[in-house]
């Protein structure tokens, strides 16, 4: 309390120059699509780094135990449809286990977009719906780049990845917007 006119105080703590260059959308859009390039081009052979930017995220972050918190539910969402697909030989991919690691790294950074990059996308679900559906052609880049091969025609599994990220994206949005991420 303020002892001149009874009124209380409040603090401010500042906010670290590195906290708030995490949050803009431009740096955030940047970073993930350095991340993308790392994860899909460099897969295993750059892991080391795709794991390098994911640890400078949560060095950026406010609170990493908070960001952990509301990127795990989306990425383990995204990584659990990527394994049932796998699974059922939609997607191919070598190696042990239904996806690989840097695919479920690429996983949380794209959680990483939803409160940041994609924050306007993500607070208009029919929009957020829409370009779910060419947000599915990122699997066919994939595709083209080697990262992941189809289990069937290029045609036939466009046709299940499209209204399949037409839900999966609004989903996605709403598991973030609800856990309120950590800006």
């Amino acid at each position: 309390m303020n002892q001149s006119d009874n009124s209380p105080t409040t603090t401010v703590e500042p906010v670290a120059p590195r906290a708030r260059l995490v949050e803009r959308w431009w740096f955030n859009a940047l970073w993930f699509q350095l991340f993308w390039l790392c994860a899909v081009l460099g897969r295993d052979s750059l892991l080391p780094v795709t794991a390098l930017l994911l640890v400078l995220h949560f060095a950026l972050v406010r609170s990493a135990v908070a960001e952990l918190a509301a990127l795990a539910p989306v990425a383990l969402i995204g990584a659990a449809v990527d394994s049932t697909l796998s699974l059922t030989g939609v997607f191919q991919f070598p190696g042990p286990g239904p996806i690989p690691l840097w695919l479920l790294a690429l996983w949380f950074a794209f959680a990483t977009t939803l409160s940041r990059s994609l924050d306007a996308l993500c607070r208009r679900p029919l929009l957020a719906c829409l370009l779910g559906a060419p947000a599915a052609g990122n699997y066919l880049v994939g595709a083209k780049l080697g990262a992941v091969e189809f289990g069937f025609s290029t045609t036939q599994t466009l046709w299940l990845l499209l209204p399949l990220w037409m839900i999966l994206l609004p989903l996605l949005c709403a598991v973030s917007n609800r856990l309120g991420g950590t800006r």
